[in-house]
C-alpha cells in the first residue's frame, strides 16, 4: 500500500524531498527511502540533491530535506 501512496504522491507533485514523502506517508524517512529505491531500479523514479536554500555547503542540513524524488514520466 506503502508503494502505491508514494507513487501517487510523486505522480500528483512531480517531486519531493524524503521529508515531505515520509511526512505525507506517515514513515521513518529510512523506510521511505528503501521503498523509494524500488521505484529507482524501476526507472519511474529519479533522486536528487536540493541545493541548501542559504547557499551555504556547510552540509548542516537534514540530510532527508536535501534528498530529492523526481517521478519520471
Amino acid at each position: 500500500m506503502m508503494l502505491t501512496d508514494i507513487r501517487t504522491y510523486l505522480r500528483e507533485r512531480g517531486q519531493a524531498t524524503l521529508t515531505e514523502i515520509a511526512l505525507h506517508i506517515d514513515a521513518d524517512p529510512d523506510a521511505v527511502r528503501g521503498m523509494l529505491q524500488q521505484w529507482v531500479r524501476k526507472g519511474k523514479v529519479e533522486q536528487s540533491k536540493v541545493e541548501a536554500a542559504c547557499g551555504s555547503r556547510c552540509n548542516r542540513c537534514d540530510p532527508a530535506s536535501t534528498e530529492l524524488y523526481i517521478w519520471r514520466r
